[in-house]
């Protein structure tokens, strides 16, 4: 705003502008991600997965991990909190009795990206059993993972500026992403 105010943009009637703290923790960057092309046909065809922490603080619950799934189809997210890194596996489970139950279809595919939790033994004899189809993407590359990576960061950017604009202690983090879902 500052420097719009400078260049004459705002009109010639714009006073001293404040520095608003709550702008900056919601400011977001400009990363360029390439889109990808496949095209899904229906719901639970194709979910993008990412698992996010640990957070620098546990939330009220003592959870550290946001796990996060996505359909491509309708962009709905579901949303876990994770005490530890090890529970990825009987959540993905439990979301996909639930997902497969409410919409009668089976996952097709699951994109995460190359990250242990998603890779272990025992995942991958459960996709294989299941018939899901493995997307990885290259770890710690946030635009190959592009979907979940952004949505994690809209929840963690919504969730920031609200426990900023509330004054409320950093552990309220996971209750407020409940709030933006």
């Amino acid at each position: 705003m500052t420097i719009l105010s400078k260049r004459g943009l705002l009109g010639n009637k714009v006073g001293k502008l404040d520095f608003c703290e709550h702008c900056v923790y919601r400011k977001e960057t400009r990363v360029k991600f390439n889109t990808a092309i496949h095209r899904t046909k229906g719901t639970v065809d194709y979910i993008h997965s990412y698992l996010w922490g640990p957070a620098p603080v546990p939330s009220k619950g003592g959870a550290r991990y946001l796990l996060t799934f996505i359909d491509d189809f309708s962009r709905k997210v579901w949303v876990y909190f994770l005490k530890n890194k090890n529970d990825v596996f009987s959540n993905f489970k439990k979301w996909k009795v639930l997902i497969e139950n409410q919409t009668n279809k089976k996952i097709k595919c699951l994109r995460t990206d190359n990250g242990l939790e998603f890779c272990e033994g025992k995942f991958n004899e459960f996709y294989e059993n299941e018939g899901i189809v493995r997307h990885r993407t290259v770890r710690k590359i946030p635009q190959q993972n592009g979907v979940a990576e952004r949505m994690n960061r809209t929840l963690l950017e919504r969730a920031r500026c609200m426990l900023s604009t509330a004054n409320l202690s950093k552990d309220f983090w996971a209750r407020l992403i409940w709030l933006v879902i």
